[in-house]
């Protein structure tokens, strides 16, 4: 670059030191230079020089002093919370939601509404644009601010593919992808991934996994699956279908699956199967506080949570089946945490005691032990937030995708 050019920041921070730098103030949230060269075990000129240059971007800013160790009091710089915005979209089976993040994972608007989307991906394409565009409008900042969006799909998806859903899973989308439409609609970068590991990523980095680098995140919904996360990082497999346990069979005469076999967890404790259960239970229990109702879901949760003896068979029944798989799931891959999302996640220790019982007598000692299972404290936005927190993951490991990057 010629002498006394200011590099542009898109070139700035196409750099590995710049990018760490830019890490470590996202991750300390106010730091002083001399303690960023410390810790890299760079000189204070290189970092100050780094600093002085992120500076420009608007990512961080200088944000006040530090305290002295015997010379002039230090001054922090520290990382621009507000410098960009991110929108997360959870697309469930029957429902769509949007959430509106700042660049700390804060929430800064929500919007969900019931749609098919299972059968119906035009029109859960057309809600995702109306609940985005609600979502900025309540927000009412800069357009230009918005730095990416993020969907979370349930199904497998393939990472040298990601604008295809698998087709099994949903065949209605077959042939319809989401990034491009996406893209034209608000100009951003669009980051697909399964809705399990977008469950896992949040956990991960605003939940009950902060800090843990292996744990499993299990997602009870509509369908189930796992988020698997090793070593800090989403483990995908080869072709984007790990973690799809609720494929596993464990009735060989059970309902038949999408997948084609019977008996697969999800066919036995989805949303529907939990409800079709309540409703077959309901002439065995006639004091129930769901006797004489059509009960949904979030009925039967609120009614185990109060104790009722139907609501609680129909938790219980599903623990023991998700003991199964999970049991499995610890003697193979050890993790340290178990992590309950989704719909079912609600009832909470009444779900958590009958699931721990069923997998400590189908587990080796040690990795039962070694393994805590508990149920997500994130609710329903889990995985929109998740979502949103792809896009900033992206954006910390590429730093051009900060829209202040590429306006300065």
């Amino acid at each position: 670059m010629p002498s006394g050019r200011r590099p542009r920041p898109a070139a700035v921070l196409d750099n590995d030191l710049t990018r760490t730098v830019l890490n470590v103030v996202w991750k300390r949230r106010e730091i002083s230079r001399a303690e960023i060269a410390r810790d890299s075990g760079r000189s204070r000129s290189t970092i100050s020089d780094v600093v002085g240059r992120l500076l420009g971007t608007g990512l961080v800013a200088e944000v006040g002093s530090g305290e002295s160790r015997g010379g002039r009091r230090p001054i922090l710089v520290g990382f621009q919370d507000q410098a960009g915005v991110i929108l997360g979209v959870d697309v469930g089976a029957t429902h769509v939601s949007v959430i509106l993040t700042d660049l700390r994972g804060r929430t800064l608007a929500w919007r969900e509404r019931a749609h098919p989307a299972h059968g119906d991906p035009k029109g859960a394409e057309a809600v995702i644009a109306a609940l985005g565009e609600a979502c900025l409008a309540e927000w009412n900042g800069e357009r230009s601010r918005l730095m990416g969006i993020g969907v979370a799909v349930p199904s497998p998806v393939d990472p040298a593919s990601p604008d295809r859903v698998l087709e099994r899973v949903l065949p209605a989308w077959r042939g319809h992808g989401v990034l491009d439409r996406l893209k034209t609609a608000f100009g951003v970068p669009v980051f697909v991934d399964n809705d399990a590991n977008l469950g896992a990523v949040a956990e991960r980095w605003w939940g009950e996994a902060v800090g843990i680098d292996d744990f499993v995140y299990l997602k009870v919904a509509t369908g189930v699956g796992a988020g698997l996360m090793i070593g800090g990082r989403i483990y995908r497999g080869a072709t984007g279908v790990a973690g799809e346990i609720g494929h596993v069979a464990i009735d060989p005469g059970g309902p038949e699956c999408v997948c084609g076999n019977n008996g697969c967890l999800a066919t036995l404790v989805g949303t529907r199967q939990l409800v079709d259960r309540a409703r077959a239970l309901l002439k065995h229990f006639p004091d129930s506080a769901l006797a004489g109702s059509d009960p949904d879901i979030r009925a039967i949760e609120d009614a185990a949570l109060r104790d009722d003896p139907l609501a609680l068979q129909v938790v219980n029944e599903a623990a023991l089946r998700l003991g199964i798989v999970v049991a499995g799931v610890l003697n193979v891959l050890n993790p340290s945490s178990v992590i309950i999302g989704g719909s079912l996640a609600r009832a909470g220790t009444r779900l958590v005691r009958p699931l721990r019982e069923a997998v400590a007598t189908r587990t080796l000692v040690d990795s039962a032990a070694a393994s805590e299972i508990r149920t997500s404290d994130l609710g329903e936005r889990a995985v929109a937030l998740g979502a949103a927190t792809h896009v900033l993951v992206a954006a910390l490991a590429n730093p051009r995708l900060f829209p202040s990057a590429n306006s300065a």
